[in-house]
């Protein structure tokens, strides 16, 4: 398959242009013009790029891209990074927000999709258009009991907010998403599950009474790239791996 033609397909599948993102969206570096076998990260970073050489890749998707707003130079580890795409020739595509939304494929999805939360509508907004999604479980669970099944699933250690004790209704966000606290008046969720701890979020869950359960940023945002890459091995064939490099944040 034509590189060109994957990066299309993907654009279209992840409605690329529809989001307001602070990250580059699309085919970042246009290297080879044939795609066979594909690396999936997390970060487009230099030990990612090392491994994807490694492994004859040629195109590497990530969540996150090389850009972020205005690039005035090339020096320093982008510069590092950038030599390692233009020595071996492998091009990279990036999915920012478009892989946080996307209702089936996405971060958010997959993690609703494997804590079995019936999902009933989107949060998390962005610009207007929900990242995340908020939903129920079937049986309201102790926080601690639903935090541990969290943690397995996820395959992290979480750190955990405790302001009401009981789950049943769940807002999921990945990455740094303590903001959809703002919108849980409006849909009624007890419980957000996030990535990144924050200050400015204790003192707000506490006030409205939800319980918080920071996963970490990676683990929250390592299933969608893998859910990606399973979709374009069936479609196309492709010989697809998962690159793991955890930051353990």
């Amino acid at each position: 398959m034509i590189s060109g033609e994957l990066s299309r397909y993907l654009n279209e599948l992840l409605r690329v242009d529809e989001f307001q993102d602070y990250c580059s969206n699309g085919l970042e570096f246009d290297g080879r013009t044939e795609v066979k076998r594909v690396a999936l990260a997390v970060d487009a970073c230099a030990a990612v790029f090392r491994e994807a050489v490694n492994l004859n890749s040629d195109i590497i998707i990530v969540h996150h891209g090389l850009f972020w707003g205005d690039i005035k130079t090339i020096r320093g580890n982008l510069k590092e990074r950038l030599k390692l795409l233009f020595d071996s020739n492998i091009s990279l595509y990036a999915a920012h927000l478009p892989l946080d939304a996307h209702p089936e494929l996405g971060n958010n999805a997959q993690i609703m999709k494997l804590l079995k939360i019936k999902i009933k509508g989107g949060a998390g907004k962005y610009k207007g258009i929900p990242l995340g999604f908020w939903g129920e479980l079937e049986h309201e669970e102790p926080l601690k009991k639903f935090t541990a099944r969290v943690e397995d699933k996820l395959f992290t250690e979480c750190r955990l907010l405790d302001f009401g004790g009981r789950v049943k209704k769940v807002a999921v966000l990945s990455g740094s998403g303590w903001q959809a606290l703002y919108e849980a008046e409006e849909t009624g969720f007890d419980t957000l599950i996030t990535g990144e701890a924050s200050h400015s979020a204790y003192t707000l869950a506490e006030e409205l009474g939800v319980n918080i359960i920071f996963a970490g940023h990676y683990a929250t945002e390592r299933h969608g790239v893998k859910a990606l890459g399973e979709h374009i091995k069936r479609k196309f064939g492709f010989d697809v791996k998962f690159i793991e490099h955890s930051t353990g944040i």
